[in-house]
C-alpha cells in the first residue's frame, strides 16, 4: 500500500507537530507554576482589541487549524483512504465507537449535574499527538494502521465539529449566521463556475469567520466548511485544494498548535490536584479517554468487520487496533477546546485540564508499549514476509 505524497506530508508534519506539543507543554506548566506563574498567565490573558491573546488563538488561529482538517478530509473522501465504502468503513466505525462510548461513560458519572456538558470533553483525539507517538514506534509500523489512526482522528475531529455546532452553541444571531452562510454559498458558486483563485475564497472565507463569531456558533466551524468550498478539481498539485493544504501543513504543525498549547497549559497547578482528579468530571473525562475511547474504537471496529460491513487490513492484527485504540485516548487539544466551550468556571476547566492531561499522558504511554510489543510479534513478521 503505498502513501500518497500530500498524505505523507501531512503525516510527516503531524509527528513532527506532536513532538513540539508535548516540549511547548511541559515548558507552559513549568512556567505556571514557579517565579513567573502571575506574569506567564497574565500574558496570556492579555487584552488586544476586546479580547485576550488565549481567545485570538482558540478563536481565530484554530480556525486555520480546522481549515487544514477540512482539507485533509475532502482528500480523503475524493481521492484517499475515505474514497470507496470498502476502506472508510473501518476507521468511521471506529470513530463513532470512540465518540460515543466515551461520552456514555461520562455521562454515566455526571448525568443531571452541573458538569454534564463535558460530555463532549473525552470524545476526541489529538492528531499531532496520537500520530508523533506513534511515529516513535518508527519505519515498521504498518502503513495500514498510519492510514486507520490518522483517518480515525480526523473523522473524529470532524465528529467533534458536530458537537461544538450543536450542543456547544449558547444563542445564535439568525442574521449574522445567514450571512456567514451566504457567503460561504457564494463560494461554493465561485467553486462551481471554476474560479480556481484562491483569493477571492481566503478573503471571503475570513469575512464568514467574522458573521460566523458574532452568530454564536463557534467561528471556527468556518474552517471546515471553507475546505469543501475550496476547488478540489482533479486533486493534483495545481489544484487550489492541493496547494492550500501543503502550504497549511508546517504553520499549523510549528506555530498554531504549539500557540494553543502554550496558551491553554499554563494551569497553575495546586496542592489538591490529585484530590481533584476524583470528582465526576475529571473521573468521566479520564475514565472516557482511557476505558472509553479503545473500548468503543474496537469493539465498533470489531462489529463493523463481523457484520461485513468493513474489512480489517491483512497486515494488523486486533491487539494493533487495540493499540491505536489507546492513541485516540490522546485527547489533549480537541479535549481542552471542548472544555473552554463547555464550562465557565475556571477552577472547573483547570481541573478537568489537569485530568486531561494526566489521561492524555497514560493513554500515549500504554497505547506506545502495546503497539511496541505487537510491532515484535506482528509488524515483524510481516516485514521478513515482504522481504522474503
Amino acid at each position: 500500500m503505498k502513501l500518497t505524497k500530500l498524505f505523507h506530508e501531512f503525516f510527516e508534519s503531524e509527528k513532527a507537530g506532536g513532538l513540539i506539543l508535548v516540549f511547548v507543554t511541559i515548558v507552559s506548566l513549568v512556567l505556571a507554576n514557579t517565579g513567573f506563574q502571575k506574569e506567564y498567565i497574565n500574558f496570556w490573558h492579555y487584552d488586544i482589541v476586546g479580547h485576550s491573546i488565549v481567545h485570538w488563538i482558540n478563536d481565530g488561529l484554530m480556525m486555520i487549524f480546522f481549515l487544514l482538517i477540512g482539507l485533509e478530509l475532502e482528500r480523503e473522501i475524493y481521492d484517499g483512504e475515505l474514497s470507496t465504502l470498502k476502506n472508510a468503513s473501518l476507521p468511521i466505525f471506529g470513530a463513532l465507537g470512540g465518540m460515543l462510548v466515551p461520552a456514555g461513560i461520562f455521562l454515566l458519572l455526571n448525568f443531571g449535574t452541573a458538569t454534564q456538558s463535558g460530555a463532549g470533553i473525552p470524545m476526541a483525539t489529538d492528531i499531532a499527538f496520537a500520530i508523533g507517538i506513534l511515529s516513535l514506534l518508527g519505519n515498521k509500523v504498518p502503513v495500514s494502521l498510519k492510514i486507520f489512526l490518522t483517518a480515525l482522528a480526523v473523522i473524529d475531529d470532524l465528529g467533534a465539529i458536530i458537537v461544538i455546532a450543536i450542543f456547544y452553541t449558547t444563542s445564535l444571531s439568525f442574521v449574522n449566521l445567514g450571512i456567514a452562510i451566504g457567503i460561504l454559498g457564494l463560494l461554493g458558486i465561485l467553486n462551481r463556475l471554476k474560479v480556481h483563485n484562491l483569493v477571492p475564497y481566503l478573503i471571503g472565507g475570513a469575512i464568514a469567520w467574522y458573521f460566523m463569531l458574532q452568530s454564536g456558533v463557534h467561528a471556527t466551524i468556518t474552517g471546515v466548511i471553507l475546505a469543501f468550498v475550496i476547488p478540489f478539481g482533479d486533486g493534483s498539485e495545481k489544484s487550489p485544494s492541493y496547494i492550500l493544504q501543503h502550504f497549511l501543513h508546517k504553520p499549523v504543525a510549528f506555530l498554531i498548535l504549539p500557540l494553543f498549547a502554550l496558551g491553554n497549559t499554563c494551569i497553575a497547578i495546586g496542592g489538591d490536584w490529585i484530590r481533584n482528579l476524583g470528582t465526576s468530571d475529571s473521573l468521566g473525562i479520564i475514565a472516557g479517554l482511557l476505558i472509553g475511547k479503545p473500548m468503543g474504537i474496537v469493539l465498533f471496529s470489531f462489529i463493523a468487520v463481523w457484520l461485513g460491513f468493513a474489512v480489517l487490513p491483512e497486515d494488523l492484527k486486533w491487539k494493533n487496533i487495540l493499540g491505536a485504540g489507546m492513541l485516540g485516548g490522546i485527547g489533549f487539544t480537541m479535549s481542552i477546546f471542548i472544555t473552554l466551550l463547555a464550562f465557565d468556571e475556571d477552577a472547573l476547566i483547570n481541573s478537568s485540564k489537569i485530568a486531561i492531561l494526566v489521561a492524555s499522558t497514560v493513554a500515549g504511554i500504554v497505547g506506545f508499549i502495546t503497539l511496541k510489543l505487537t510491532r515484535n510479534k506482528t509488524f515483524a513478521e510481516n516485514e521478513i514476509e515482504s522481504q522474503e
